[in-house]
């Protein structure tokens, strides 16, 4: 009579067999790619603007960007969110004299929230507008009431000529953060200064940020666009010193942090210096992790689209464990 053993030897052949046969992925699963959730800084571009702004012609003007590109876009990345910042700003710009500027203001801000409601699952719209004009209460108040705009407040203090060592113009950033704030409306500012005016930016426009205008926004989330700088890159000394400013207070549990997140919008581009690298990875970390949110900026012919920026970005010499913490961040207005 054969042993047991002698039995069983055939079917424990054919089973170690199988085992060795099966691919990997079959008996562990592979970790899922590392996709950010939602995309923080995008921007569409109405046939109002791009006639405003009169674009030289050639491969890299700038065209049209209606919603439903953006999703495709979005779709590409895998991305299921995204944050559309109005540029209704464009017309406050002080060096441009605007015929019935007010009313372009609100048309361009009804576009933006025209397109977003195609898409009310996955696109948020942003209202823009020019903090220093004499309208921007009037258009707060309106876009607080609208249905689609009432989400949050975009600032770009290079485009509207905000300074903030001016104490007039501290004056009136405050009103329109107190409004803000009364409305439950995020603010979203690109606080980088005018570059082509030369105007004064880093350490002490930094502060002044935190400690003037952040008591103002108890109640809402203020989000710093590009890292405080602008893009694309990052290779801009007075915008790494005003966020060393901004991570350092963070680092320290400063309370005017509290509130305060930041988007790295368009600030990693392919061949990014080494140096640079470390720095962005070292300010992340001194801000903390979870006050770090994706964006790519707008889908423009010299700008990286959504899948590419999240690419370069994932170039910083940071651990797989933070990107997965990065990319799981979606802001309170988006949830």
């Amino acid at each position: 009579m054969p042993s047991l053993f002698a039995m069983l030897r055939p079917r424990a052949t054919l089973l170690l067999a199988l085992c060795l046969a099966l691919p990997a992925s079959a008996s562990a699963a592979a970790p899922a790619p590392v996709v950010p959730v939602a995309d923080h800084h995008q921007h569409l571009f109405s046939p109002g603007i791009i006639a405003f702004i009169a674009p030289a012609p050639g491969p890299d003007a700038l065209r049209e960007i209606p919603a439903a590109e953006l999703v495709a876009l979005l779709d590409e990345a895998g991305i299921r969110r995204a944050a559309v910042m109005s540029t209704a700003y464009m017309y406050g710009r002080p060096s441009r004299v605007v015929e019935d500027e007010y009313a372009k203001v609100k048309a361009e801000n009804d576009w933006t929230a025209a397109q977003v409601a195609k898409y009310p699952e996955r696109l948020r719209a942003f209202c823009g507008l020019n903090p220093l004009k004499e309208y921007a209460l009037a258009e707060i108040a309106r876009c607080a009431a609208h249905p689609q705009l009432r989400t949050g407040l975009k600032l770009h203090f290079g485009n509207s000529d905000v300074q903030l060592d001016k104490p007039e113009h501290l004056a009136r950033l405050k009103q329109v953060f107190r409004a803000a704030n009364r409305h439950r409306m995020a603010i979203a500012v690109h606080m980088r200064a005018s570059i082509s005016l030369g105007r004064p930016y880093g350490q002490a426009q930094a502060r002044a940020f935190l400690e003037q205008l952040m008591p103002e926004a108890t109640d809402i989330m203020v989000q710093v666009a590009h890292f405080a700088g602008t893009g694309p890159g990052y290779e801009d000394p007075p915008a790494n010193e005003a966020m060393r400013v901004f991570a350092e207070a963070a680092a320290r549990k400063d309370p005017h942090t509290r509130n305060l997140y930041f988007d790295v919008a368009s600030i990693v581009t392919p061949g990014v210096k080494r140096a640079h690298a470390r720095e962005m990875a070292e300010r992340i970390r001194m801000v903390g992790l979870d006050k770090v949110l994706y964006g790519s900026d707008a889908a423009t012919p010299t700008n990286m689209k959504p899948r590419a920026a999240w690419a370069a970005f994932r170039a910083l010499p940071l651990s797989e464990a933070e990107f997965r913490r990065i990319a799981a961040n979606l802001a309170p207005y988006l949830r």
